[in-house]
């Protein structure tokens, strides 16, 4: 490619949250604007780009002329190299906009023509979470594009959180409230989303502390969204029309673009450079994907709690037991930093039981993995990429939500689309016995598993060539394709 082609290209800085679960979708993004045209510059943190490098090996992050990685520091002390950073921490120093100074030099660097031999920056397109790099586009006269990679109902949860401050919902008066039925009362007017309960909106709204940093951080930047050139949501229009619909209005420019595999998908041929460019930060266990390949179809509940939770000891233990009680075959990944002890911690006993119907990984390949015949449903913390992941697949769920969004996602993949279970309080063995059953062979799990390949299929339909969600991907490139600073 020549370096006039590379140099007339507009020329897009893209930066996602320091986390797994949003440099996935972030990198799938940035791929996506490639195709169609842009410059991109991906920016890490140094710790997750150095455990990006390790995990995906030295290829996987080859620059091409008009696609390189450029990292800043977080400001955060050294941590175990293989283990998450401290969110609270992560949280607290991009608060304190630890994260500006040194982005702020890899943008006046990337704008000097005589030294970076990369066109000047056009736009930036800043994780919802990233709040700091209003500052920066602004400074520049550049649009800021924000994505929210999570779904169109978690943007609006997170958008209440001044309203139920200023209503007395939050923060909690007593502890009390988080047991005694408090978090059950009835949210009636959030536009475009009903039946909604406060357990139902992300979980920072359960504090007793006014000065809680999650709360107050994730109210900063949502109503920071409204300095946005523009806001692309992580979700497709048939999933969430009624949401998209409210947000639109308070939003002018809201673009639903996903699922993003699926887009990608349309594009394999023409970006097979790109395919090494991985995103996960452990390194994936491409065995199970053989073990899959042994057991009957629709016969393996797959059970992985993502990338940030930290489940205890106890939880681990009724978790197994569950699974093992429930005589399904099952691949269950447990990242090193999932409990404290991992793998070490279920008896020996369980792995007697289990043998012949377990598998335990570290990581592994997803998407591929709901994509296997195999696998009948999934064991998941509701997080949107595993949520999403598993509507592209048509794979039901049972749910088992943590924090943040996770309990918004839930409320949605039970009560609105009808493709999961909940798991409403601390994981039991014997609950967790018959939800399994359940789901993998009883009369409701069919009827999830029939509505899942609904969803599957309108998925498919919306990242289609004459699909909504590229149109509105053809809409967002347009409008900002040809802006220059």
């Amino acid at each position: 490619m020549s370096s006039v082609a590379v140099a007339d290209k507009p020329h897009a800085v893209c930066i996602p949250a320091p986390a797994q679960g949003h440099m996935k979708p972030m990198m799938k993004l940035a791929k996506l604007l490639h195709h169609k045209g842009f410059n991109i510059t991906f920016v890490n943190t140094e710790f997750n780009h150095k455990r990006l490098f390790k995990s995906m090996g030295s290829n996987s992050l080859d620059e091409l002329p008009d696609f390189r990685f450029k990292t800043i520091p977080d400001g955060l002390p050294p941590s175990e190299s293989d283990a998450n950073q401290d969110i609270f921490a992560l949280t607290q120093a991009i608060t304190k906009r630890y994260l500006l100074p040194p982005f702020r030099d890899l943008l006046a660097k990337l704008n000097d023509a005589a030294s970076s031999n990369v066109p000047p920056v056009t736009c930036i397109v800043s994780d919802f979470f990233m709040p700091f790099t209003v500052t920066a586009a602004e400074e520049l006269g550049i649009p800021r594009i924000i994505f929210f990679p999570s779904p169109a109902c978690a943007f609006m949860g997170f958008y209440q959180f001044r309203a139920l401050l200023e209503k007395g919902l939050t923060p909690l008066k007593y502890e009390s409230y988080l047991t005694n039925g408090y978090l059950d009362r009835i949210i009636d007017w959030i536009p475009g989303m009903k039946d909604m309960r406060l357990k139902d909106l992300p979980s920072f709204v359960r504090t007793t502390d006014p000065n809680d940093m999650m709360f107050n951080f994730c109210m900063e930047a949502a109503e920071g969204a409204s300095r946005a050139s523009a806001i692309v949501v992580h979700t497709f229009d048939a999933l969430e029309q009624d949401v998209l619909d409210a947000m639109s209005k308070k939003f002018p420019l809201v673009y639903s673009i996903g699922p993003l595999e699926l887009l990608l998908n349309q594009t394999s041929n023409e970006q097979e450079h790109l395919k090494s460019m991985g995103y996960n930060l452990w390194k994936e266990e491409s065995e199970c994907l053989q073990w899959l390949d042994s057991k009957e179809p629709n016969s393996v509940i797959y059970v992985n709690f993502g990338s940030l939770i930290v489940m205890t000891p106890e939880q681990l233990i009724e978790c197994g037991w569950g699974l093992a009680n429930s005589k399904c075959n099952f691949l269950w990944i447990i990242r090193p930093d999932l409990v404290s002890g991992g793998l070490g911690i279920l008896p020996e006993e369980f792995i007697v039981e289990t043998k012949e119907r377990c598998m335990l990984a570290r990581w592994c390949p997803q998407e591929q993995v709901l994509n296997h015949p195999s696998v009948g449903g999934f064991l998941t913390h509701s997080g949107w990429n595993s949520t999403i992941e598993s509507i592209c697949a048509g794979v039901p769920m049972l749910c088992w939500p943590h924090f943040s969004d996770q309990q918004t996602n839930c409320r949605y993949t039970c009560n609105e689309w009808e493709i999961g279970m909940e798991i409403e309080s601390d994981v039991r063995r014997e609950i967790l016995e018959r939800l399994v059953r359940e789901l993998i062979g009883g009369d409701q799990g069919k009827k999830m598993k029939n509505k899942s390949i609904e969803w599957k299929k309108l998925a498919e339909k919306a990242a289609g060539p004459d699909g909504s969600s590229s149109v509105n991907l053809g809409k967002l490139v347009n409008k900002f394709l040809h802006v220059r600073s």
